[in-house]
């Protein structure tokens, strides 16, 4: 007898319906597939701009699959394994088929949702789509993991990356649908207060709008990617990391159009490959060496003296872009108006902070997991780990970058600085007048305010640093 009980298709960071492995394979079963997304604790503990970010995309997610005459059924619970054993009786599934995911509190609960529901006899798989390799499938030629990004680069490179897969063509509707929430009641906009309505305008919302993003890409800037992906002020980058991060569009079509481009020899399109390789790398270390979301991967800073003030007057001259060093504010200030930050701007305020400041790492990343419409967990925690010098693969710890000489070499004409920073200039860039929209009333800050003198000059900030450096023995 032909298996007719519906396959719960569980979304999580995968909201398309192209190249998923899951849904693909739900759908190819000929059984009814209802496809489900469970607002459970890892989803309310998500800061104000991911969450809000995130519920845009369910929401996008939702209308494209009611354009294929289906649904998406929203359930929140304290315990996804306790909404999916409901929808397992309300609804007679006998499968759940999801997206893996690799932070380990992700892999914790599937685990115990995947062991618990094979128990009860209902079929649980899990497939690949967030990532193109498989974290534990990469290994060096002694069987352990890399920890330096260019050997991994080189073994990962001619591995091949799997076709991405066309959506399908019909999703096979259940009889009766399962009640669903309102996605208005989960209010997921609601800590972004009023920068909701500033941000919204620099989203590049679901599946189409992804793959116009790589197209358009692909197409005008690729070509000359390895130059003008450091100029922060034009637009030199894919900016696909808000759609990634989402699984909006996939890591495989990325490459397929990337390895397209440097066929037709479009030179810039290899540095565009490594970066999507650097992508994986940060996943391959998170699975391989968890910690490195909360701890020093190298174990001998763990004593380093780090400033841990999350409140001190310096820390927030840096939240709030008013450092007085033009490169650090403009790019906090990019990161208020719209959500996200160019990268050369992450490596800016990630020294400035770090080093100059001498601050914690893990205060920069707490922040921006608040604030980044791209946040992600393992290009996050490598990014700032990284800059910092105490993670894998590190920038060279006794290296400080010096911000305004940063600027000249990166933002010749001032361009950056220009868009994002109103204070005592005649006609102020609207994008520069929306910060003050965005952040909070009770900073009390106006583009009439006097822009302020350095909280710590590149020169003795980098003088602090290094003498740290030498009295820890580094």
């Amino acid at each position: 007898m032909t298996d007719k009980t519906p396959i719960l298709m569980w979304f999580r960071r995968d909201l398309r319906l192209s190249d998923h492995a899951a849904l693909t394979a739900a759908c190819e079963s000929g059984r009814p597939v209802i496809p489900v997304f469970i607002h459970d604790p890892l989803v309310a503990e998500l800061g104000a701009a991911p969450k809000w970010r995130l519920g845009l995309g369910i929401g996008a997610l939702a209308d494209s699959l009611n354009a294929r005459e289906s649904r998406l059924v929203l359930r929140r619970g304290e315990d996804a394994l306790t909404v999916l054993q409901e929808l397992v009786t309300q609804t007679g599934a006998s499968s759940v088929y999801w997206t893996r995911l690799y932070d380990p509190s992700s892999v914790s609960r599937d685990k115990k949702i995947k062991e618990t529901l094979k128990d009860q006899g209902v079929e649980a798989r899990s497939f690949g789509g967030h990532l193109m390799f498989e974290p534990w499938s990469v290994e060096t030629k002694t069987g352990g993991y890399y920890k330096v990004y260019t050997p991994f680069w080189n073994s990962v490179k001619t591995t091949g990356v799997d076709t991405p897969r066309p959506a399908p063509k019909a999703i096979p509707a259940p009889q009766d649908w399962p009640e669903s929430d309102k996605l208005d009641d989960w209010n997921m906009g609601a800590a972004m207060n009023r920068g909701a309505d500033v941000v919204r305008p620099f989203v590049q919302l679901g599946e189409q709008a992804a793959q116009d993003r790589l197209a358009g890409f692909i197409a005008d800037i690729v070509a000359g990617y390895k130059d003008t992906r450091d100029l922060p002020g034009v637009d030199g980058t894919s900016n696909l990391s808000e759609n990634l991060a989402l699984g909006e569009i996939s890591p495989h079509q990325c490459w397929q159009a990337g390895e397209r481009a440097l066929e037709e020899g479009k030179q810039g399109a290899e540095t565009f490959l490594k970066e999507l390789v650097w992508r994986e790398f940060a996943y391959h270390l998170m699975h391989h060496t968890p910690h490195m979301l909360d701890s020093n991967w190298r174990e001998e800073w763990e004593a380093f003296p780090w400033r841990t003030d999350p409140d001190s007057d310096e820390v927030i001259a840096w939240k709030q872009g008013r450092t007085g060093i033009p490169f650090v504010d403009a790019a906090m200030r990019e990161l208020y108006v719209s959500g996200r930050m160019h990268n050369r701007g992450r490596m800016i305020v990630a020294s400035y902070l770090t080093k100059h400041l001498m601050t914690d790492w893990r205060i920069g990343q707490a922040w921006f997991e608040e604030t980044l419409i791209d946040w992600d967990p393992a290009s996050n925690a490598m990014g700032w780990q990284w800059t910092a010098g105490s993670g894998p693969d590190a920038s060279p710890y006794f290296r400080v970058f010096n911000p305004e000489t940063q600027l000249d070499k990166f933002d010749r004409d001032r361009a950056y600085v220009s868009r994002w920073i109103a204070e005592e200039r005649g006609k102020p860039h609207s994008d520069a007048l929306a910060f003050f929209d965005a952040i909070p009333r009770s900073w009390k800050l106006s583009p009439d305010c006097v822009y302020p003198d350095p909280v710590v000059t590149p020169a003795d900030g980098r003088k602090r640093a290094l003498d740290a450096y030498e009295n820890r023995g580094f």
